[in-house]
């Protein structure tokens, strides 16, 4: 450390030292190493020292000195201070804390989440939904409810849909159409159910009202249900009594109807599920249940217990009553394009009994094959047609109702959102089909064939002999670019050239964008002697009919994905290089969520005059979450690679890139490893689970700062301190145990006694969502964003301690520390009343508020110290010294250094990050309590009350607390110990149930406040 130039000269008025005392002084600043540097610091009143006193004051504050020592502020800072002026930034400190590695860590991982992030809200296909219009002004026809109903639920109505005379015609009630009920989802509205009330309309006008609908919806006041999950159970029994005045509403009529079908969006849809939980519910009151984006597994962001609950309560109850639940649903899923709603949260859990319910991705759903949004799915008008046409399919000619008959309903949902031959729908399909009338008979030998139609005069039948291709082929494929609705496949038996009828394959054909395609297995046909492919005769039409047939193993390529971590600096392709119309590429080692790819199809053709379509579909077995891809070849397209739902373990299928191809090109497919997209689906399936990480991170430095001021008497800087205690191997080798252990019986046994939940670890697994490494990427990513949060709010601080200066001057540093100042009974109690009275949340929050105020005192009282210490630094420590002298002495009276006020500063701005994440994570409650205030002053259920009025008094304490005052406390060692367990808490209990994790914050806090007592 650099020499302070010695003084030429004194202040007026003042003796120089003589050198006996200053001889006295350097034998004791000898004896006393850190009060010497204090002191030599305090002697450089030059402004020059600062260079040679820099690396002394830095070393001063990381080596702090005992708690019996009196601390004065460090020299440095006050010259530093007065260089920048009393309103530098906290920033600036808080980055020097830092060393230049650890801050491009912490950069690394914003770009590592900016990359995932970016996948999950933008790195999807466009949205290519064709708006909904209304033909005529949509009206909504309030229905008059029981007045005790209107009473007992003032925030919900129940509406009608109509458009022009059909909305004229039924303001006169009773009805005479097919019930439909709407009900709208987190923050919904009962006016989206105008598109598919719209396009139902229209549709019974083209059949001239021989059948129609009756659509109706709820308004839930637009609750958000999705954030507090105290209405659920409120929201359910309202639908109840909604289905029931429904009912009524039809009452004398010829066909009345006994049951309703429902519509439900988003938290709707498991509203209606839920309705087969209540007392005095009966089944049969409903009819069919569709979903949209709806979150069946689990919540989105498991914020209360009610919702946990309410989740809970209803799957049990559909998996215990599976055998005798014969209510039809169907759940579908909007894709990547929602990022509210992931689609694997939407799959119905697969009951060996209850066989009528399917799930399906938009993407996947025949006629739309587009991804939709969580709003754009209500009014997606590819999805709403074809829902509309399955439900005219699903009507009873002789009850005018929808069809009772479970097996009917599976199958019309299969045929329009499963596989769609190309045809109408028929219950009972006529197999064999007449093939007579005026007709050419043209035979066909070859093993491939084309056939461009185009004005034919006359029906035409193909006919393919399969005696000599199955000696050679497997296989035999046709494809179709008229996409009508007739038969145009047949299979003939015992023919020789020409046969009067034939069994009708156009059944088991399938329907694409731009092609309705067969593939048949030539050995599952033993009894056909032919194939006949059927041209109708038409006129200004044109289109193309292809055959060929071929062996399975040389349209069947194995192509092996790339490894995970190969960071998409490898790849691996294969060449197309026949001349097929058809191709599987069976995608190997491809089953995992945390797996993603990039797959590019470059396409290369010869002497191709007009632009061809090729279609690329990716087929997922397991699951329905197949996406199309349209291409003009030649061309160059790239495909994502990434999975809704894991492979099953005992699933022995493979995922496959089926390419429907032009003979005339060659095709190249190249597979590598997305990184960016890993990334996207760790946020996608884990980035919920982000908060707990986050607070696991702070209460781990916060422990490392309550450890260091027992054992140095000094409180280290947040970020100091969190690199050094936020490691992850604190805490996933003890959940990764626990894990482990619970997989004994004797561990399982001792867990149940001992009455802890259930691991969230082991609920990830059941939801085969586990990564690998996963949890050690949410812990850097939640060290990333407690670092980045602490900077944010230090700075906050300082700048809101600097407007304070600008609007008053504060008084200087509190001369007596008094826990129990006389207004904080009188606060606490007003603040317990808001809480019983209105919102635990509103309460916490005004907490909140009032703790920040506090520290913004607090540190434009030191600022304002430090500036006077800046212009008299001599009478600042003639009053320093006195401070201390008076706090040495006396022992009920502690006073205020400002050492230990930057010490209490650094403790208060890590409890103010632990204290936003408790109002972030209770905000939702609030929000709908302010949103439903005019109907419920009260919040009823209330998940933050219970927390509010222990943290109230305990945080009104926090505020008044400095580290002079608990440094000596008995309890500080036992509280310094606490946050470690409960930072493994939070990760083991609280990742999938966020509610659980302010109990977790609020223990060490209280804690902290008894250290004030004991």
């Amino acid at each position: 450390m650099a020499s302070c130039p010695r003084r030429v000269g004194s202040a007026p008025g003042t003796a120089s030292p003589s050198p006996d005392s200053r001889s006295r002084r350097k034998r004791h600043l000898l004896s006393q190493p850190d009060a010497r540097r204090e002191a030599q610091q305090a002697d450089c009143a030059h402004a020059h020292c600062a260079a040679g006193a820099w690396a002394g004051g830095a070393s001063a504050q990381a080596r702090a000195a005992p708690a019996s020592l009196p601390r004065r502020p460090l020299g440095v800072l006050r010259l530093v201070q007065s260089d920048l002026g009393p309103r530098a930034g906290g920033g600036t400190m808080f980055l020097q804390s830092v060393s230049f590695w650890n801050l491009a860590f912490y950069a690394l991982m914003v770009f590592m989440a900016t990359l995932g992030l970016w996948d999950v809200f933008f790195g999807f296909e466009e949205n290519k939904c064709s708006m909904s219009y209304m033909f005529e002004y949509p009206e909504y026809q309030k229905i008059e409810l029981p007045k005790k109903l209107a009473k007992r639920y003032p925030a919900y109505e129940l509406y009608l849909y109509g458009e022009g005379s059909y909305a004229e015609e039924h303001k006169i009630l009773p009805l005479t159409g097919i019930p439909v009920l709407f009900l709208p989802g987190n923050a919904g509205s009962y006016k989206q159910v105008r598109s598919i009330g719209s396009i139902a309309l229209r549709k019974a006008e083209d059949i001239d009202f021989k059948y129609h609908f009756d659509f109706f919806s709820v308004n839930f006041n637009e609750e958000l249900v999705a954030l507090y999950g105290g209405s659920l159970q409120r929201q359910t029994k309202f639908v109840h009594e909604c289905i029931k005045t429904i009912l009524k509403l039809y009452k004398g009529q010829e066909f009345a109807p006994k049951s309703v079908a429902i519509i439900g969006h988003s938290m709707g849809g498991l509203v209606a599920r839920a309705l087969l939980t209540l007392k005095n519910f009966k089944q049969d009151l409903i009819n069919l249940l569709i979903t949209q984006a709806t979150p069946h597994v689990a919540p989105v962001m498991p914020l209360d217990r009610f919702i946990t609950d309410f989740y809970m309560t209803v799957n049990n109850y559909w998996i215990l009553n599976a055998r005798h639940i014969n209510l039809t649903t169907l759940s579908v899923a909007g894709g990547f394009r929602d990022y509210q709603v992931r689609s694997g949260l939407t799959f119905l859990p697969k009951l060996s009994h209850h066989t009528s319910a399917l799930s399906v991705v938009s993407s996947a759903v025949p006629k739309t094959w587009v991804s939709t949004d969580h709003l754009s799915i209500v009014w997606c008008k590819q999805l709403q047609l074809t829902t509309i046409r399955a439900f005219f399919d699903l009507i009873d000619a002789d009850t005018k109702q929808i069809t009772q008959n479970p097996k009917k309903k599976l199958s019309v949902l299969n045929h329009h959102f499963i596989r769609h031959p190309s045809k109408h729908f028929e219950e009972n399909p006529a197999i064999i089909s007449d093939l007579t009338g005026t007709s050419m008979w043209v035979p066909v030998k070859v093993s491939k064939w084309t056939y461009v139609a185009y004005n034919e005069s006359d029906k035409i039948y193909f006919t393919f002999p399969l005696a000599n291709h199955r000696k050679i082929y497997t296989h035999v494929y046709c494809q179709s670019t008229m996409l009508d609705t007739n038969s145009w496949i047949f299979g003939c038996i015992n023919s020789t050239s020409m046969c009067r009828q034939g069994i009708d394959l156009s059944w088991k054909a399938e329907l694409l964008p731009t092609i309705k395609s067969l593939t048949l297995r030539l050995q599952d046909y033993l009894s056909l002697s032919h194939l006949v492919v059927y041209v109708p005769s038409i006129h200004g039409s044109k289109f193309v009919v292809d055959c060929e047939f071929f062996k399975k193993e040389t349209r069947s390529i194995q192509l092996p994905v790339t490894h995970l971590f190969s960071f998409g600096l490898s790849s691996r392709k294969v060449i197309l290089n026949t001349s097929g119309l058809f191709y599987n590429i069976e995608l190997l080692n491809f089953g995992q969520i945390y797996q993603a790819f990039k797959i590019n199809v470059v396409s290369k053709c010869s002497g191709v005059k007009e632009e061809i379509t090729s279609i690329y579909k990716l087929h997922i077995p397991w699951s329905y979450e197949d996406s199309l891809t349209i291409a003009q070849v030649p061309s160059s397209t790239e495909i994502s690679l990434k999975l809704h739902i894991a492979q099953p373990e005992n699933d022995s299928h493979v995922a496959l890139l089926k390419m429907y191809t032009s003979s005339d090109c060659q095709y190249e497919v190249t597979v590598k490893t997305s990184f960016s997209q890993i990334l996207g689906q760790v946020v996608r399936f884990h980035g919920g689970a982000l908060p707990a990480y986050v607070t696991s991170s702070i209460l781990l430095a916060y422990g490392g700062q309550l450890y260091s001021l027992f054992s140095t008497g000094h409180c280290l800087e947040y970020a100091t301190v969190l690199d050094k205690e936020a490691k992850p191997y604190k805490v996933d080798p003890f959940v990764i145990m626990i894990k482990f252990l619970l997989g004994y019986k004797w561990f399982e046994e001792l867990w149940d006694v001992l009455m802890l939940p259930e691991l969230d670890a082991i609920v990830l697994t059941s939801q085969s969502m586990c990564f690998p490494l996963v949890s050690l990427i949410l812990f850097l990513f939640g060290t990333c964003t407690a670092y980045w949060g602490g900077l944010l709010s230090s700075t906050s601080v300082r700048l809101l301690s600097s407007l304070w200066l600008a609007l008053r001057r504060p008084p200087e540093l509190p001369k007596d520390i008094k826990m129990i100042s006389a207004d904080l009974p009188f606060l606490t109690i007003v603040l317990i009343i808001v809480g019983w009275t209105t919102c635990g949340a509103f309460a916490i929050l005004l907490t909140y508020l009032y703790y920040v105020f506090k520290i913004v005192h607090l540190q434009a009282s030191l600022t304002m110290y430090k500036n006077s210490q800046t212009v008299n630094p001599k009478h600042s420590r003639r009053s320093e010294k006195k401070s201390n002298h008076h706090k040495d002495s006396t022992v009920h009276h502690l006073r205020l250094s400002a050492s230990d006020a930057e010490d209490s500063l650094r403790m208060h701005s890590t409890v103010i990050n632990l204290l936003t994440w408790i109002v972030l994570l209770s905000m939702p409650s609030l929000i709908y309590w302010l949103k439903n205030v005019r109907y419920y002053f009260k919040l009823n259920p209330d998940p933050c009350k219970p927390l509010a009025f222990i943290l109230i008094p305990t945080m009104a304490v926090l505020g008044n607390t400095h580290t002079v005052s608990i440094r000596s406390s008995k309890l500080l060692k036992t509280t310094s110990q606490f946050p470690l367990p409960l930072a493994i808490g939070i990760i083991a209990f609280g990742s999938a149930h966020l509610y659980r994790v302010p109990c977790f914050i609020f223990i060490p806090l209280l804690l902290h406040a008894l250290c004030n007592f004991i």
